[in-house]
């Protein structure tokens, strides 16, 4: 018999997440989505083939559930159908800020909660995932939702008090590597190549150096310096960058991404 999950959310992370599971957990898992908007639902059967229902009719017998949710909208909808959910069941919340005891003081005794952080690389199979147990979860829940969420990419365990650092890290990560883009394809194009050719240039330099840094055994810092001869072209770049202070500014915008969460968070 298959695996019953809720995805009580068909926004873009619902429906990310959703697909992963359809694609990669084995045996296939009877997906339900709570959507309320019609059009929407209407897309993710279309694209997925998956059921829709209202929540607390996805919630009822799933092995699984996941909230996925804005952090504003939870504690209503957690009081709306967290009897619902059955006792041994795993809810995986990936709304931000939600601590995982807001979740377990609003479902039944018995349920594994599992608090976790994907980012958008997601949607590509390449996101990276923060997971949290709850403090009554078990070791069995916990390796549940690292498997499932494992779909898209890959996942760390870490504590819940350091949430707040895989959001500024991870969660927000991909916006600075975006930002890193944008600069270099603005530069490009103030040196004089076309936009088009700008942007082609700076994307696939980032995507092969992002691939280098995840296939090499040597570090950031090792592939930084084989790549920088004394007196050349990149030590000249990288020295303009120190000169400015660009690594100091790198881990002061994490820093206040880290100071931000905890803020929106209540910590």
């Amino acid at each position: 018999m298959s695996m019953r999950i809720a995805v009580l959310g068909g926004g873009v992370m619902g429906e990310t997440l959703a697909s992963g599971f359809l694609r990669r957990v084995h045996p296939a898992p009877d997906v339900v989505i709570a959507e309320k908007r019609p059009e929407r639902a209407a897309e993710l059967v279309q694209a997925h083939d998956v059921s829709i229902a209202d929540a607390r009719e996805a919630v009822r017998g799933a092995r699984v559930v996941v909230l996925v949710v804005k952090p504003q909208d939870m504690v209503a909808l957690l009081d709306d159908v967290g009897a619902e959910v059955e006792p041994g069941a795993l809810v995986v919340s990936i709304a931000a800020g939600v601590r995982t005891s807001t979740v377990e003081e609003r479902v039944p005794a018995g349920v594994d909660v599992v608090r976790a952080m994907p980012n958008t690389p997601a949607r590509v199979d390449r996101g990276v995932t923060g997971v949290s147990p709850g403090r009554n979860c078990s070791a069995e829940g916990l390796a549940l939702a690292e498997d499932l969420l494992a779909s898209v990419g890959v996942v760390v365990a870490v504590p819940e008090d350091l949430q707040d650092a895989v959001t500024a890290v991870s969660g927000s990560g991909p916006a600075y590597v975006f930002y890193l883009a944008e600069a270099m394809t603005s530069a490009a194009v103030d040196l004089g190549l076309d936009r088009e050719t700008a942007t082609r240039m700076a994307n696939g330099t980032i995507l092969g150096a992002a691939t280098l840094l995840a296939a090499s055994d040597e570090s950031a810092d090792v592939l930084r310096r084989n790549v920088t001869s004394p007196n050349g072209t990149t030590a000249a770049a990288i020295a303009t960058m120190d000169q400015l202070g660009v690594r100091e500014a790198v881990v002061s915008a994490v820093t206040a991404a880290r100071d931000r969460s905890r803020e929106l968070s209540g910590g």
